[in-house]
């Protein structure tokens, strides 16, 4: 969608998406991010035997709770720590039993709770954590086996799946944006010619907003506020794929970041963590068919649930809350950050969207 033409409402969306599919002559060239979550929102809830929902455009944004399922916590020790030490990340990461294996399908359940009564400390920032066993950084992001799919054959579905995993990397280990800098390697990967997500990105960063919020894509702290504990962040998570519209090979990223930080002052000592799941669905697109930009890929969707990352705050940063800062419960759903046993988009009802915070029982 361009700038200068009017508002299009879902109805009309809707309409026209079927007519699309069922060959109709009017289907848009240029990929429109808005089209395609549409589109994939109704797949999703035929297939499913739901209704389809009332939404509008950026529909996967996080509702007040899961946006930013604050920091609330009940019953989770925070305190302190005195040295940075430079260790093997299985020796710093504080213990909690040999490594979790990779992350190839949904699992049934959280992560037990054993070892909560350790809080975190600079030696050891993910002590007390399920995320002590899981990886470092990239290692903890499972790729599939590729297989020809759509336009693609096996060897470029297997590129496909690691500049996919490239882009997780950009916009959500880098240290540079980690550190509040602009993500430019992450946006490079985005198709250019997907306008509606180019505004999105112009504005996101320009002036950060509820619904221009670079957050939705980029992990970002402000680096006068708050400082990385470390080098070794921790993940845990899995890429599907699937042939989507037009032959595409649509490709799923669900990841769960785990971020030790403390305040950014020198001699700073409590750390907390900052958590964050988050979904981008990729297109790699047919030239063919859309216009793309080689080694690119159009966004059909993105949503992000953060646990200490701030409530209803858009500054285009995530914004943790320290031990004196907590201002109490929030009134959302109470969730366990650390359990990936149900999908973003279930996580994302659960909130509820009236709810202004949500409680994690754990961080």
């Amino acid at each position: 969608m361009g700038k200068e033409q009017a508002p299009i409402s879902d109805d009309e969306w809707e309409r026209f998406l079927r007519e699309a599919e069922a060959g109709g002559s009017g289907a848009p060239e240029e990929p429109s991010a808005r089209a395609r979550m549409v589109a994939r929102r109704l797949r999703e809830e035929e297939a499913a035997g739901r209704a389809p929902r009332d939404e509008g455009w950026r529909t996967y944004q996080p509702p007040r709770r899961g946006g930013r399922t604050g920091w609330y916590v009940v019953g989770v020790l925070v305190v302190v720590g005195l040295l940075v030490v430079a260790l093997a990340p299985w020796r710093w990461a504080g213990g909690g039993g040999e490594p979790l294996g990779a992350e190839t399908g949904q699992p049934s359940q959280a992560p037990p709770t054993e070892g909560i009564e350790q809080p975190p400390t600079l030696e050891q920032p993910f002590r007390g954590s399920p995320a002590a066993r899981w990886s470092d950084g990239v290692a903890g992001i499972h790729l599939p086996a590729a297989r020809a799919t759509g336009w693609m054959s096996k060897e470029q579905v297997a590129q496909a799946l690691e500049r996919s995993r490239d882009f997780l990397v950009a916009s959500s280990l880098d240290p540079g944006v980690l550190r509040g800098e602009r993500p430019a390697d992450a946006i490079a990967l985005v198709n250019p010619h997907q306008s509606d997500v180019r505004d999105f990105l112009g504005t996101a960063f320009r002036e950060p907003s509820r619904e221009n919020d670079p957050l939705l894509l980029f992990s970002r702290f402000e680096k006068s506020d708050v400082r990385v504990v470390g080098d070794v962040v921790k993940t845990r998570g899995r890429v599907s794929y699937r042939e989507g519209e037009r032959g595409a090979l649509e490709v799923t990223t669900d990841v769960t970041y785990v971020y030790p930080v403390v305040r950014a002052e020198e001699g700073s000592d409590e750390v907390v963590r900052t958590i964050v799941r988050r979904e981008v669905v990729m297109s790699w697109d047919d030239p063919a068919k859309v216009v793309i930009d080689p080694g690119t890929f159009s966004l059909v969707s993105y949503s992000v649930d953060t646990t200490n990352g701030g409530c209803d705050t858009f500054t285009g940063y995530l914004t943790p809350e320290f031990g004196d800062e907590r201002t109490g419960a929030g009134d959302g759903a109470t969730v366990d950050p650390y359990d990936r046993s149900t999908s973003m988009d279930e996580r994302m009802r659960e909130g509820g969207a009236d709810a202004e915070c949500g409680v994690a029982t754990r961080s």
